[in-house]
Formats: C-alpha cells, structure tokens, sequence
C-alpha cells in the first residue's frame, strides 16, 4: 500500500504541484484583487523565460525531426492525414458551438466597454501573406510573432539537412544535440511553473474576474459550457478513434499537465514545451510529435474556433441581426477555419479574427470590436486549453492513421 502511494507521490507530484499553485493563485486573486498586482512580476519572469527558450526549442525540434527522415514521401503522408485532422476537429468545435447558441440563444444588449484597440495593419492582401509567411530580415525570425515563418525556416532547415547527406551529417548531429539540450532547459524552466503561473493566474482572476459575473455572464456560460462538452465528450471520442479504450487511458493519463499550463499562460505556444513532453510519454513516434504539435500551436485552434463563432452570435444578437440563415452559417465556419490560420499562438494576441468577421459582415468597426476583443479575452483561459490539447489528441488520431500506431 505504501509503495503504491509513493509511486502515485511520483508520477504526479508536478500536476499536483501546478495544480496548488493554480489554485492558490485563484484564491489569492479573488481575496485580495488589485493588490495581487504585486506578485504578477514572478509571473513574467516565467513566462519571460518560457516564451525565450520556446523560438530554439520549435526550430531545433522540427529541423531534426525533418533531418532525420528515412523517406521524404513518409512527410507527404503524414501532411495529408494532417490537414483532414486539424480540418475535421475544427469545422466539428465550430459546429458544436452552432448548436449551443442555438439550444441556449442569446437575446441581450451588450453594454459597449471603451478599451484600447491594438494598431492593426490594413495592407493589401499580398503583402498580408508575405508578412505571415515569411520575414524579411534572419532577426525576426526569432520573435514568436513570426511563428509561421519560423516553421517553415525550420522546415527549409530540415530538409537540407535531409538532401545534404553525408556532408550534413555533422550539422544534422547539431540539430539533435540542440534538440535534447531544448528539451532539457525546458525542464528546468517548467520547474517553476507551480509558483510563475499561480502568480500570472491570481493577476488574471483580479483583473478579469469581476466581467465575468457581469455584462457577459449568459453568452460566457454558454461558450464555457460547450467547451467542457466539447472537452471532456469529444476529446474521449477521438481518444477512441486513435485507438480504443486503451488510447482513452493514455490520453486522459497524460493530458493534465498539458492543460493546467494552458489555463496558466492562455498560450498555446507557451504550452508546447509540456506536450511535447505528454506526446512522448504516450509513445507517439518522435516523427509524428516533433512536426504536429509545434506546427498545432498556431495552426490548429479548436477553441478559437468556438469562440469566433460565439463572438459573431453576439454581436449579431447586439446589432439585431438573424444568425439562422444558412449562408450566414457557412460564411462563419469559413471565418472559423481563416482565424484559426492567422491568429497567432500567443496570449490575447492578433485581433485579425474579430477584424475579419467585423468586416465581412459589414457591422461598424467602432461599436463591434471592443466588444469582440473583451470576448476575446474572458474566454482565452479555455479556448486556450482546447487548443492546446486538441494538438495533443490530434497527434494522435494522426499517429494512428499514419504510423498506425497502438497503445498498450
């Protein structure tokens, strides 16, 4: 009995440990409110240090990955199985969230709050995409603003490393030192991740936690609660497509950690560092997890999918306007599919969604955007968590089809 409790002590110590430090950080906010403002510094300082090791860790992670590829047509298969993943789970979010405004609609004026509005670029098209695919200086590359960007350098990386051969293979064996070496710093770092983000999280309850009961408690009860459906009843669902009772155990086994780090920073980016680590303690092949679930972080958004379809319901309903018609519905999980492309992967971060749909629906800029943005962020600490862990289970609905991959 004993022994059983210790290796329990063990092999959860660390979620126990986030877990009391999420927790003591909720109470502390709630208790004591703007003063908490103090300890939010120990916050950044994590976060700091997490969003800094992040940029080497996703370049050494996917080029070694790519580098050490035995069949170049092996990548071919996994993109394709890829693409009708990340698709699927993401028209399926957006659609479960269709049927909540539905089932819970909702009819109430939204009291228009004054916020800063972030400077937004208006360029033309092209340079849009230029701008998100590419940089024009080695430099910023290296800011986690560039995500896309640096994903494809470190896909570029990685296959000329894989071209290069035997004259690469020195540069190859770089990448994969620097990949364990990531991996370790990000194991340092992630021990102080019970007291960085308990701090970050009581500022974020102080801050954010009165709005929460007010103006917007109906429609965030109605996206909260579909998105713990959508969690718990389809995340178990996929579970079972990648593999049956047995994938249902590991997912469910591993996924805490993953989660608690994506309540804490409201970043899937942020959270990559932990399900890298989950996905390898599932057994998914190195070849599969190294290149989904970097790539997932700012591609793959099953929350933010939930919440541009909450976001339009609003401001429909705010503006009198009947969200019923099918053209209107069609048009907003092709907005849902376009956010979760562009928006990036940090916390709060790009208001490119709210702008498009804004737009595309012809509502005024003025009224329409604060209201969007404020959404936006009361909703970022579980959009966040369905982003992130729909990268994990999505891994392995992709390891299953690709790999064919069985958990034991």
């Amino acid at each position: 009995m004993e022994v059983k409790k210790n290796n329990f002590l063990k092999n959860y110590s660390s979620i126990l440990l986030l877990l009391g430090g999420i927790i003591a950080g909720t109470i502390l906010g709630l208790t004591f409110g703007k003063k908490i403002e103090v300890i939010k510094p120990i916050g950044d300082i994590f976060l700091n240090l997490l969003f800094t090791a992040i940029i080497p860790l996703i370049f050494f992670t996917i080029s070694s990955s790519i580098a050490n590829l035995e069949r170049t047509d092996k990548l071919g298969r996994l993109f394709v199985i890829m693409i009708v993943v990340f698709l699927g789970t993401l028209l399926t979010s957006a659609i479960v969230m269709i049927i909540a405004v539905y089932l819970f609609p909702i009819h109430q004026d939204v009291i228009l709050s004054k916020v800063p509005l972030e400077a937004i670029s208006m360029g033309n098209t092209g340079d849009q995409i230029a701008g998100l695919l590419t940089t024009n200086d080695f430099f910023e590359l290296l800011s986690r603003k560039s995500m896309l960007a640096l994903i494809i350098f470190s896909f570029l990386m990685g296959f000329s490393t894989l071209r290069a051969g035997e004259k690469g293979s020195s540069f190859k064996s770089f990448l994969d030192s620097g990949n364990e070496v990531m991996k370790q710093l990000l194991n340092i770092i992630m021990k102080m991740a019970p007291l960085g983000l308990g701090a970050y999280f009581a500022y974020q309850v102080s801050f954010y936690g009165p709005q929460l009961l007010g103006t917007y408690a109906k429609p965030l009860g109605v996206y909260y609660g579909a998105c713990l459906f959508y969690f718990f009843v389809f995340f178990s669902l996929y579970a079972f497509i990648a593999g049956g009772k047995k994938a249902f155990v590991v997912f469910w086994s591993n996924n805490i950690t993953p989660a608690l780090t994506a309540i804490g920073t409201c970043s899937s980016i942020a959270t990559i560092p932990a399900n890298l680590e989950a996905a390898e303690k599932m057994k998914i092949p190195v070849n599969v997890r190294n290149v989904v679930i970097p790539l997932g972080a700012p591609l793959h958004k099953d929350g933010s999918s939930m919440s541009s379809i909450l976001k339009i319901t609003v401001l429909f309903a705010m503006f009198g306007k009947d969200f019923t018609e099918p053209s209107t519905i069609l048009l907003a999980l092709g907005i849902t599919i376009v956010v979760s492309i562009v928006e990036g992967g940090i916390p709060n971060g790009g208001y490119i969604g709210e702008v498009l749909a804004i737009t595309v629906y012809g509502l005024p800029m003025a009224e329409a955007l604060p209201v969007a943005m404020i959404l936006g962020t009361l909703v970022d600490p579980i959009a966040t968590v369905l982003n992130a862990n729909g990268d994990l289970i999505s891994s392995m609905m992709i390891s299953r089809f690709s790999e064919k991959t069985k958990w034991t």
